[in-house]
């Protein structure tokens, strides 16, 4: 019986929340315990760019990246539910970070 910490960061956030529903089943099924997913702060990337390299520099365009992250906490994990963790097949756009927590 260990602590499962799993954070998800993605791009998209109806990516993101499959994932997360996905991971969220396959965790249940095996009958483990389960906290959240809590959805954590958006992060923002603002890029301005000149639209002309030598002229108008007034003239500038704004571009902004949201990085959407989620955290799912699992109490009491199993072999069986590491082993479901394991062969889930996720969307390759999101990143999965996995930390073992010891009681």
């Amino acid at each position: 019986m260990e602590k499962i910490r799993l954070k998800l960061k993605a791009y998209d956030h109806r990516v993101l929340d499959r994932s997360v529903a996905s991971i969220v089943d396959a965790v249940r099924r095996t009958g483990a315990e389960i906290i959240g997913p809590v959805p954590m702060p958006s992060k923002f990337k603002r890029y301005t760019v000149l639209r002309s390299p030598h002229v108008n520099k007034d003239s500038r365009e704004q571009f902004e990246i949201r990085i959407h992250s989620r955290m799912i906490d699992i109490v009491s994990a199993t072999s069986d539910t590491i082993d479901s963790l394991m062969k889930l097949d996720l969307a390759p756009e999101v990143e999965v970070e996995i930390r073992s927590m010891d009681k």
